[in-house]
């Protein structure tokens, strides 16, 4: 793993910062300063930051009930409540593997393994997502053709793979994007 992930991942700060801790020559690896921003710290080897071990996190994933009126950000811009606002402390490294708009609920991870969000996440590797969907109105079965044709999210065009409707409900079984 990088050096600067390594760090990161133990908690000094973003990779940018740690960067920083390396090209100021704060950072050891078995004894030896590292100036080297591509240097590889594994899992046998001794780093130190101003002479203080480091060790990176263990794996931590957790699953929260995301209420409505909360944000899947760590920091908003308006002042608004964020997922992040609901946790103890001692998970404060963590991050969201996907996001849930403001307004609404339900299952949201939250994680410090960069891998796990990345196979949960990115569309290559095909992992359903399932939105159930209440409605303020009787559903209308003419828009299911419409709806399958899929629709955009974040400027991209997201297909739906199965619909299944209730006279209120609607859910939709998300294979990713196009």
């Amino acid at each position: 793993m990088r050096l600067n992930r390594f760090l990161a991942a133990a908690g000094l700060g973003s990779r940018r910062h740690c960067d920083e801790l390396i090209a100021a020559g704060r950072v050891t690896i078995n004894g030896k300063v590292c100036t080297n921003f591509s240097a590889q710290a594994g899992a046998r080897d001794h780093v130190k930051v101003d002479h203080k071990l480091v060790c990176r996190a263990p794996a931590l994933t957790i699953m929260l009930h995301k209420p409505g009126g909360f944000v899947s950000t760590r920091r908003d811009l308006h002042a608004r409540d964020t997922v992040f606002d609901l946790l103890p402390e001692k998970f404060s490294r963590l991050f969201n593997v996907g996001r849930l708009d403001a307004q609404t609920e339900g299952l949201l991870l939250l994680t410090n393994d960069g891998e796990l969000a990345q196979r949960l996440t990115h569309p290559r590797f095909k992992v359903d997502k399932e939105y159930e969907i209440t409605l303020d109105r009787p559903w209308d079965p003419s828009l299911a053709p419409k709806l399958l044709g899929g629709i955009v999210l974040d400027g991209q065009r997201a297909k739906i793979a199965r619909l299944r409707s209730s006279r209120l409900r609607v859910f939709a079984l998300s294979c990713g994007r196009e």
